[in-house]
């Protein structure tokens, strides 16, 4: 099974209303979306660039991972998401090959999608999502 494509870049940011306007305003991008996801402690911005995203990630509260990271690391780039036709098979495939996951199961997450994350330690230090959309997007 092959990777679809890139399908969006997360970068964690303190705060949705300061970061915006140099994506938007400074680099000329278009804001397609905003929600709340409660199952990861965040609130997301969707912008597009080309054929994939850039998904802001601010945390909701200082327990939400995306909190933990900034405090570790900083604002920046947080994971690179891959977008898959067949989820399931996948972390299978990825699980076979002796690559750990932090999701055993998919779940949902930002738009919708079914999500789930290699662990970063076998990955080379990075941290990738798979995802997959209802019908390809």
């Amino acid at each position: 099974m092959e990777v679809k494509k890139v399908d969006h870049i997360g970068i964690a940011v303190k705060s949705l209303d300061e970061a915006l306007p140099f994506y938007t305003d400074t680099l000329g991008l278009s804001c397609v979306g905003m929600e709340t996801v409660e199952s990861e402690q965040v609130r997301v911005a969707f912008l597009k660039v080309g054929d994939v995203k850039i998904e802001l990630l601010e945390p909701l509260s200082e327990h939400s991972p995306i909190a933990s990271f900034i405090e570790k690391r900083g604002e920046g780039i947080h994971h690179v998401a891959l977008g898959v036709d067949d989820i399931e098979l996948r972390i299978q495939e990825l699980k076979n090959n002796g690559v750990r996951m932090i999701h055993e199961q998919p779940k949902r997450g930002a738009g919708g999608a079914l999500i789930a994350f290699m662990h970063p330690k076998s990955a080379h230090g990075v941290l990738y999502e798979l995802c997959e959309r209802e019908g390809g997007q």
